[in-house]
């Protein structure tokens, strides 16, 4: 009996360290040195990240950015505007697991439901009055009304949006935890881009939801925290 525990224990220590690598891998890497800013010289070996630049090489500029600092257009049917900055446009992200992003709302601006496959993501707004929500597997929305310094966050994957519901423009801050969080914009997926009339009544549904005294939504429970 002691032998066939002691056989067992091996078994699955080996077992463990063979697999565990495989979850770990569902996140970004840690940083194996301090800093390792992205090397933007032509990429001619693709890996799972960047490359670093030269330790030599390396300067301040690598760790500023300035890319958020204008608003971004919002003349259009959604009247928003969403910038992401990840370690490609900001070298002093790469192995780090962050980007940075900026979302703006003019009055009516609707950011549709949309996911960062590789990230959960917290937001805080700047300015103006937003409303924000997320559904999770279970179909549980989780929606909030966020004023100026309020903080919302977005668990990995699941699926988001965000409307302005003031009367002024709204600017909102995000950070997320991947170097690469990816997007997969439900919206842009079934409905052309040309196609008004559809992108009006997803609009309207989700203006809708805002309102905090429903209780459902079809199959959709409505969770207020």
């Amino acid at each position: 009996m002691v032998k066939f525990t002691l056989i067992f224990s091996i078994a699955f220590s080996i077992w463990f360290f063979y697999t565990c690598p495989k979850f770990i891998s569902a996140v970004d890497t840690d940083n194996l040195q301090d800093i390792c800013p992205t090397n933007t010289t032509r990429q001619t070996v693709f890996i799972n990240g960047f490359p670093c630049k030269n330790p030599s090489l390396i300067t301040a500029s690598d760790f500023k950015n300035s890319l958020l600092n204008h608003a971004g257009n919002t003349d259009h049917f959604l009247r928003s505007s969403v910038t992401i900055v990840t370690a490609s446009e900001f070298p002093g992200l790469n192995t780090l697991g962050l980007s940075v992003a900026r979302t703006d709302l003019d009055v009516d601006g609707l950011v549709l439901p949309h996911s960062h496959p590789r990230a959960s993501e917290i937001l805080f707004v700047s300015t103006g009055n937003v409303v924000a929500g997320f559904v999770d597997t279970q179909k549980h929305l989780f929606q909030r009304f966020l004023r100026r310094g309020d903080v919302f966050v977005v668990p990995r994957g699941m699926l988001h949006y965000s409307l302005n519901s003031g009367f002024d423009v709204a600017t909102v801050f995000s950070v997320l935890n991947s170097q690469n969080p990816g997007m997969l914009n439900i919206a842009d997926a079934l409905f052309a881009p040309n196609d008004s009339e559809a992108m009006e009544m997803l609009k309207k549904r989700l203006i809708n939801l805002s309102k905090l005294e429903v209780d459902q939504v079809g199959n959709v429970t409505f969770f207020e925290f």
